[in-house]
Order: C-alpha cells, then sequence, then structure tokens
C-alpha cells in the first residue's frame, strides 16, 4: 500500500469515528437502506465482517456461516451492527471498504501460503482462514512493525463502537429494541424521559461535596 492511500484511509477512518462519537448516523433514507443492503453481501464487507468478529467473536448466525467463525456462543460484533457502521454510506470509510478488505485479504492469502493452509476459491480469502489462524494473523497487523497499523487500530476502534455503544443508533432506542451488545453488557435502561440518572454513587459515596457555584448543568464554576 503506498503512503497516500495509507493517508487517505486513516483520514476516512478518523472522520467516521468523529461521526459515530459525535451525533451518530441519521435515519437512514429508503435508498441507503437498499445500498447498505446490497454491501452487506459483496466480498469486501464479508471480510472485514470476518475481522470484526476475530476481534469480538460471536457464535454462527446461521448453519454453515463462513463469515462469523462461531468460536463462542453469545453476540458479538457482527450481530451487534458491525455492518451498519462499515457499510453505511453517511460514513466516508465506506467507499475505501473494498480496498482496506483487499489489503486484509492480501495477508491473509500471504499467511496461508507459508502455512501451506488451502484457502476455498469461492470465498475471501481472509473468511476461509479458521478462527485461529485470523487470531494469528490479527494479532501480527497490531505489532509494532507493521506499516499499515494504524489502519487497524482505527478499524477496531469503529467495530468497537458497534459493540460497546450501539453507534449506529440512538442508545435509549437500542436499549429498547435489545440491542445484542448492550444487553450484552447490561447496559441500564434510561428513565422515562430517556436520560440516564444515577441515583447511587460507584463507591458508595460521593468522592467531593459539589462546589456551590457549580452551574445546573454541571459545568465547574
Amino acid at each position: 500500500m503506498t503512503a497516500p492511500e495509507r493517508r487517505t484511509i486513516l483520514k476516512a477512518l478518523t472522520a467516521s469515528l468523529a461521526a459515530l462519537t459525535s451525533d451518530g448516523l441519521a435515519a437512514p433514507t429508503a435508498a441507503a437502506t437498499k445500498t447498505a443492503a446490497a454491501a452487506a453481501e459483496c466480498w469486501p464487507v464479508q471480510t472485514l465482517l470476518a475481522f470484526a468478529d476475530t476481534l469480538i467473536p460471536g457464535e454462527r448466525r446461521f448453519p454453515g456461516d463462513t463469515v462469523v467463525a462461531g468460536a463462542v456462543t453469545g453476540p458479538g460484533a457482527v450481530q451487534a451492527g458491525a455492518a451498519d457502521i462499515l457499510a453505511s454510506p453517511q460514513l466516508p470509510v465506506a467507499p475505501l471498504l473494498p480496498l482496506i478488505a483487499s489489503l486484509l485479504d492480501a495477508r491473509a492469502v500471504t499467511y496461508a501460503a507459508i502455512r501451506l493452509i488451502w484457502l476455498p476459491p469461492l470465498q475471501p480469502p481472509f473468511t476461509g482462514l479458521s478462527f485461529h489462524h485470523r487470531t494469528a494473523l490479527v494479532k501480527g497487523l497490531f505489532g509494532p512493525d507493521d506499516p499499515d497499523r494504524p489502519i487497524w487500530q482505527m478499524l477496531s476502534l469503529l467495530i468497537g463502537l458497534a459493540f460497546d455503544t450501539a453507534g449506529s443508533d440512538d442508545t435509549s432506542q437500542a436499549v429498547t429494541r435489545k440491542h445484542p451488545g448492550l444487553t450484552w453488557l447490561g447496559f441500564p435502561s434510561p428513565d422515562t424521559d430517556g436520560r440516564w440518572r444515577f441515583t447511587e454513587f460507584s463507591y458508595g459515596r460521593p468522592l467531593a461535596a459539589l462546589h456551590p457555584r457549580t452551574t445546573p448543568s454541571g459545568s465547574p464554576a
């Protein structure tokens, strides 16, 4: 991968993270939903979802699932909506998915060739690896000497947002709809007005007295 390509991908990933951590994704239009559904079936997204499943594994969605390795029981990043984030036409990273996936698949081909691992020809190379080998490959991607390490780090943050925060959805609505990641983590439900209030202090007592000039919003004087 060339330096300009690497910079372009990192800029898109950074912009996507910024969008998700600020206002999240707006409700998609019918056309956007159709586009995302089509993208979810393409090889690049399958490759990147397999990468997501390696980071936060889950159980297979159906018998013969080749994207999700089924290494554990319970939901993982794929069940929690990683595809909704990665393939969303609202995020600048979406057009670059083929390039990122091709980089990962190229690494998978090299990994398999060195170890004489046969890869099924009718599916993306990375998805053809077992969960054990996917994990070993991904571990190497985060090594300090890997030139593309920042790409995998930023991509993993996007995937983490899908599972840990339901990043593509409104949090209160995601809790109501039993989002797999939030439900698995035991994320609490909001009050009836949609806001979260915590009446019990985590240490059983307040850590400090409230400053008398603290504003109603909680900002310091």
